[in-house]
């Protein structure tokens, strides 16, 4: 097998993970991780706002973005499913589908789970004479288990335990054989606080969420002995939701992240180091000090407006320092809820020749019962 159509596949993935890392040219870029679809809001609404959601209102899709959020749910149990096309442009097949579900165990602890699955899309396989070996389709996927517990009425922690297999090692070989796939744990933990107020005579709720994401094992592929670290996060969020009218709110969410992964030079990385200091290092190893720690941090900020709790227009915008990936668009969405169903929808507008995000949607179906 000449490998030409695996490496197709690898380039792909490549493609999508320094999606978030080097789409500019950047004079010291943070590590590459592996599995970087871990790193992607699966759902319309937190797309929509600009990839925020460390303190926005919460929804069965908090175990992603802050899981502590649970703990204030107020329906019984729920379920959401999300579908995005990905790099529509370069790839037809390539998607991400995430399932996820809570249910609340009493008023104060609530558990969730939830699988997101990745698809690289077909891949064709021929050997050194350029005749067919058949196709197979790469894909990563990750299992969640949540638990969130709520301390009075303001304060709320949670934290999640994550299966992570990554199958893009598994090509069948020209000896009929299959590599072995890549596996890793990880864990997330995380806190919410949340205070209500009178602003101008409206019903105000002020929210903070902080978020650790990812915190886990090394992974290792088969064609390789080379470890790779996983996408960890910190996220730090921001928002305010108004009483505007009666059944209605305007809300304002605002998202610092910052990927703790260590800053490259022009020396190979020294991948054999600990986990725990790679993320402590990655707070202050970027060769141009804090000026440049400071540009790894990227901005989301987003807007949401509820009327009578059936209708939600949203926008948002995201922001990467074009020295350190330049991965940047805005971000538009709808929803809609009857009963116990909602419905959110979330468009990316970006310059596909630039961002290959540019022009997708993404689907969300949420169910909630009380």
């Amino acid at each position: 097998m000449t490998g030409k159509n695996l490496f197709l596949a690898f380039l792909f993935y490549s493609i999508f993970s320094t999606s978030f890392l080097s789409f500019a040219q950047t004079v010291h870029p943070v590590e590459r991780p592996a599995v970087p679809f871990l790193q992607i809001s699966p759902d319309a609404r937190t797309a929509a706002m600009g990839e925020t959601g460390a303190a926005t209102t919460p929804d069965a899709n908090s175990l992603h973005t802050n899981p502590s959020k649970l703990a204030f749910l107020q329906s019984t149990y729920g379920f959401s499913l999300a579908y995005s096309p990905w790099l529509k442009s370069m790839v037809p097949d390539m998607y991400l589908s995430y399932l996820s579900g809570f249910y609340r165990l009493s008023d104060r602890n609530t558990i969730g789970a939830s699988i997101r699955y990745f698809s690289m899309g077909e891949v064709q396989l021929t050997d050194a004479a350029q005749q067919s070996l058949g196709s197979y389709r790469p894909n990563d996927f990750a299992i969640d288990a949540t638990i969130a517990r709520r301390f009075g009425d303001s304060f709320s922690i949670g934290g999640s335990l994550r299966y992570i297999q990554s199958g893009i090692s598994t090509a069948p070989l020209n000896t009929g054989q299959s590599g072995q796939a890549a596996t890793a744990f990880a864990v997330d933990f995380s806190a919410y606080y949340q205070a209500q107020y009178q602003v101008f005579e409206k019903p105000t709720k002020l929210s903070v969420g902080l978020a650790f994401s990812n915190i886990g094992t090394k992974m290792v592929y088969a064609e390789s002995e080379t470890p790779y670290f996983l996408p960890a996060n910190a996220r730090l969020g921001l928002g305010a939701s108004f009483g505007w009218q009666e059944d209605s709110q305007f809300s304002l969410a605002f998202d610092l992240n910052k990927q703790l992964l260590p800053t490259t030079t022009t020396d190979p990385i020294n991948t054999a180091i600990p986990v725990a200091a790679a993320i402590v290092k990655s707070f202050a190893d970027a060769p141009g000090g804090f000026k440049e720690e400071r540009m790894e941090v990227s901005m989301g900020g987003g807007l949401e407006y509820l009327h009578q709790q059936q209708f939600a227009l949203r926008a948002g915008y995201l922001y990467q320092n074009p020295k350190k990936g330049n991965y940047s668009y805005l971000s538009t969405g709808i929803g809609f809820k009857y009963q116990f169903i909602d419905i959110d929808l979330a468009y990316l507008i970006a310059n596909q020749q630039k961002n290959p995000m540019g022009s997708s949607l993404r689907f969300t179906l949420l169910l909630n019962f009380k």
